[in-house]
């Protein structure tokens, strides 16, 4: 199953933006997370308007495929989070809204997701980091549906479809870097009470924890969309323009 990580590689550089990009996002979740426990409407949109701040800065440097993905995961994630949270009742958030700083959010652990992939501590240590992944995420699910109090089938289920991102997907080393920052904000979020799951998924009907362990498996939902719509998109954009520019230049032509 590890074979689609790649082996030990010494050789593979350490870039300061990629810790950089990982350090900044995970020390910004905890702050945002735990400042808007206790706080305002009105504070939930000042820490939007900094998270997109934020953004739009680690966002410098970055190619326009990378860029493309960020804008993909945010769409795809903020439409999702109005359906699953306000709409079905998955998850509540404290004022029952989407807070301001959700969708800058996402796009900032999107991209922290991505520069831990490509790190160097990444690429030299994938196959043992995913083996500790899937032990702790495992054993995370075993006590759900075992010992916890409340039950977390839902977890369960998830954990097997997160299994099948990490050893199926065509990004596994986006999957793997994403279990690390969804986990660290899922479990401050609902620590702190930002938000909770529903004791009972809406859709299947079966207990799920708060949060459920294989909740990594959502986020790489957007993971992938992100990384599969872009290139495309991309493809397309330059298609257009492409054709805008041949008949600019034909009318100029024409024209003379």
């Amino acid at each position: 199953m590890l074979r689609h990580f790649p082996h030990v590689n010494s050789f593979s550089p350490h870039k300061k933006r990629d810790y950089f990009i990982a350090t900044f996002t995970f020390f910004c979740v905890a702050v945002c997370l735990v400042s808007d426990a206790n706080g305002s409407l009105a504070k939930q949109y000042v820490l939007g308007a900094c998270g997109w701040v934020f953004l739009i800065c680690l966002l410098h440097g970055e190619n326009k495929e990378v860029r493309m993905q960020v804008i993909i995961a945010i769409l795809f994630a903020t439409v999702g989070e109005h359906f699953a949270s306000p709409f079905m009742g998955g998850y509540t958030y404290r004022f029952h809204n989407v807070p301001f700083y959700v969708p800058p959010g996402h796009g900032m652990v999107y991209l922290t997701a991505v520069a831990l992939a490509r790190s160097g501590l990444f690429l030299r240590h994938a196959r043992a980091i995913a083996t500790l992944v899937v032990i702790v995420c495992g054993l995370w699910s075993l006590w759900g549906i075992s010992y916890a109090a409340q039950g977390d089938s839902v977890g369960a289920l998830l954990f097997c479809v997160f299994l099948g991102y990490l050893f199926k997907g065509r990004s596994p080393m986006v999957y793997l870097a994403a279990f690390f920052i969804t986990t660290w904000l899922e479990l401050i979020g609902t620590e702190v009470g930002t938000w909770k799951w529903a004791a009972i998924d809406p859709v299947l009907g079966l207990p799920q924890g708060n949060p459920p362990s294989g909740v990594a498996a959502w986020y790489c939902l957007v993971d992938a969309v992100a990384i599969g719509g872009a290139a495309p998109l991309l493809k397309k954009i330059q298609q257009t323009k492409d054709k805008w520019e041949r008949k600019n230049a034909y009318q100029g032509i024409e024209n003379k």
